[in-house]
């Protein structure tokens, strides 16, 4: 079942952005848990995509403007570390087959913690942003997550949950995971 509210690529206001690509990950993870073979490799690989564009654009953009506000740094604290477990558990994940006994278990464990993230993320941080933020800043920042989204890493990278971190070694992670993903994807469609 399809829940994406707005189309994430057209949305001009970062929370509806960031937002709608939440609705995409629970319904990638409906997709994950509901489906097998390859249907459900597609689903997953979305997902992971997605998971690791999004988390690194919030830990370069979103994070940072979050730090900001009164009681930032320890909202922005607790959804480090957060992202760290996540990141820890969708890299195990993204190493295992899909018709491993423990795979499906696994995503189930990964989808409470990372519908629980973003509820938090949701309520602490965006409705924040958009109180503390003019329309025309919140624009600016979805086009800086756009932009993050664009050259991030693909795959995840536990211990990469800060802007300058991301900064550091994103670049070359992001390079090396999107070869990694053309020479998956020519071997799987080629």
């Amino acid at each position: 079942m399809q829940t994406t509210p707005t189309d994430a690529r057209t949305s001009e206001d970062v929370v509806d952005l960031l937002r709608a690509q939440h609705a995409r990950i629970r319904d990638l993870f409906d997709e994950v848990m509901h489906s097998d073979g390859r249907e459900r490799e597609d689903a997953f690989r979305q997902l992971v995509r997605l998971l690791a564009i999004h988390e690194t654009a919030e830990e370069e953009i979103i994070h940072p403007a979050a730090r900001r506000l009164p009681g930032g740094d320890g909202i922005v604290d607790d959804r480090l570390a957060e992202e760290r477990e996540a990141k820890e558990l969708l890299s195990e994940l993204d190493g295992m087959d899909i018709d491993d006994p423990r795979f499906l278990k696994s995503v189930d464990k990964l989808r409470m913690d990372v519908l629980t993230h973003a509820r938090a993320e949701e309520r602490y941080e965006f409705d924040r942003l958009r109180d503390q933020f003019n329309p025309t800043q919140l624009r600016g920042f979805a086009a800086a997550v756009r932009a993050a989204q664009a050259i991030a890493p693909t795959h995840p990278h536990p211990g990469v949950e800060s802007a300058s971190k991301n900064m550091l070694a994103g670049p070359m992670a992001a390079v090396v995971d999107r070869v990694r993903d053309m020479i998956r994807n020519a071997r799987d469609h080629g």
